[in-house]
């Protein structure tokens, strides 16, 4: 396999992957954002099973306020059904949401939990309009917030969170891993294990299904486009990135799947 190969998945993964503090403590909040503290930290369950081990670890260093899950049913969730209950069999998922399993995962493994939930939630979209609808509810008001979600989709759940909040809100991005890719003879490979890590093939297929959605053009999830999240600039090298990961793996990248679009419930 060529090693641009496994550059251009680096650098589209750093891009996305985006993480604000080094680790997630108080010690770190306090150096880059003069605070012991953020109001809210929030898990979107999208991610992989160590997403749960980011909360975990969250909550036992005191780096939030409340804590709150995110995520009903979507593309994901099946693979994380999967993976936890085949590693923690005593951890039943069938037909649970994304919230519930992260919930009974660290309550199993960790002994601590999350404040609140949120089920319904089936796509980065409605994640945060539920999840502010959440916070509303119970009169949570925040003026920063922690936010975990999968690697591949941290830079599109911060600009769709930057689309519905006032700029005086910090919002610090903390992904829920740190993934690098090697050239391992016709392969690809991963420099290190995280818990319950996509397949490569997976994974990049993520990572490519980003750019499209984050370009803020007529196709993109942009102002300029459906207008879902605020607006992303896209550094120069991350194009070029991407472009030539297409030619090298096709044109193929995850299209939104209709199933998981937000539902119009009329009234």
């Amino acid at each position: 396999m060529d090693s641009n190969v496994a550059e251009n998945i680096n650098i589209l993964a750093k891009f996305l992957g985006t993480r604000e503090i080094d680790a997630l403590n108080q010690e770190e909040l306090f150096k880059q954002y003069g605070i012991h503290q953020a109001d809210v930290m929030v898990l979107f369950g999208g991610s992989i099973v160590e997403g749960g081990d980011v909360l975990a670890s969250g909550i036992k260093n005191f780096v939030a306020k409340k804590y709150i899950i995110v995520g009903g049913a979507g593309h994901t969730t099946d693979t994380l059904r999967q993976v936890v209950h085949l590693e923690y069999l005593d951890i039943e998922t069938t037909d649970l949401s994304e919230a519930e399993i992260f919930q009974k995962y660290i309550k199993h493994v960790y002994g601590c939990k999350a404040d609140y939930l949120e089920t319904k939630s089936t796509n980065c979209g409605n994640n945060i309009t539920y999840l502010l609808d959440l916070l509303k509810e119970n009169n949570i008001s925040f003026k920063s917030i922690i936010l975990s979600q999968d690697a591949s989709m941290q830079r599109r759940m911060a600009a769709g969170l930057k689309k519905y909040v006032k700029d005086d809100v910090t919002i610090i991005n903390y992904a829920t891993y740190c993934a690098s890719v090697i050239s391992c003879g016709e392969e690809l490979c991963y420099t290190e294990n995280i818990h319950g890590m996509w397949t490569i093939e997976r994974y990049v297929n993520l990572l490519m299904g980003e750019i499209p959605r984050l370009s803020d053009d007529a196709n993109g999830y942009g102002p300029n486009g459906k207008n879902y999240i605020a607006h992303v600039d896209i550094p120069e090298n991350v194009k070029i990135a991407f472009e030539e990961l297409k030619m090298a793996f096709g044109s193929e990248t995850r299209e939104a799947n209709p199933l998981y679009a937000s539902k119009v419930i009329k009234k």
